[in-house]
């Protein structure tokens, strides 16, 4: 590498401000994404669950993905949040802390959380380690582009989400029935 090429490219000690916000907002996420597993409010599980999902959002701006920041707005956080909320309320959930939230298994759950991330960060780092992304050029993720990738590729698992969040939403309505009728 040239010393002109090396000027030219800022390197990791000299992040750009964009960089430095993608650090916040991730750690933010992370934060929140946190909460959002270790509350035993299942209300506010959901809660925080919109900030994590906004979160990315967030993130998929900043890395100028705008069609898949808003299909993440949209469809997570619009409608798969939604959907807990409403099964929440279907099924009568507690509203305050609940004990059935807690399973103590804390250390078990932690042990295979840390694996599970050191092993996706493994993958990635390996499989992108020689990748470099020209983010001076044309953008690659146009909504044209991205579309047809997702609908040539990956219609088949929308279509299986869509389902399986049907049935969930089917499910808590025989709940919430079969729970009446034992009331009543």
């Amino acid at each position: 590498m040239t010393l002109a090429a090396a000027a030219a490219h800022p390197g990791f000690l000299s992040p750009t401000g964009i960089e430095i916000a993608f650090v916040l907002v991730g750690i933010a996420t992370l934060g929140a994404a946190l909460i959002t597993v270790t509350t035993k409010q299942l209300v506010h599980a959901a809660l925080w669950l919109v900030v994590a999902l906004g979160g990315l959002a967030v993130e998929y701006l900043l890395l100028t993905a705008e069609f898949i920041a808003w299909v993440q707005v949209l469809i997570y956080v619009g409608s798969v949040v939604v959907l807990l909320l409403f099964g929440l309320m279907l099924t009568k959930a507690p509203i305050g802390r609940s004990p059935d939230a807690d399973s103590e298994n804390r250390w078990a759950a932690l042990a295979v959380a840390v694996a599970a991330a050191a092993t996706l960060v493994w993958v990635v780092v390996d499989a992108f380690r020689a990748t470099w992304i020209d983010l001076d050029g044309p953008a690659h993720g146009s909504t044209e582009a991205t579309g047809a990738f997702l609908f040539r590729h990956w219609v088949l698992p929308f279509e299986a989400l869509s389902v399986l969040l049907l049935a969930a939403l089917v499910g808590a309505i025989v709940l919430s029935r079969k729970r009446s009728k034992e009331q009543s």
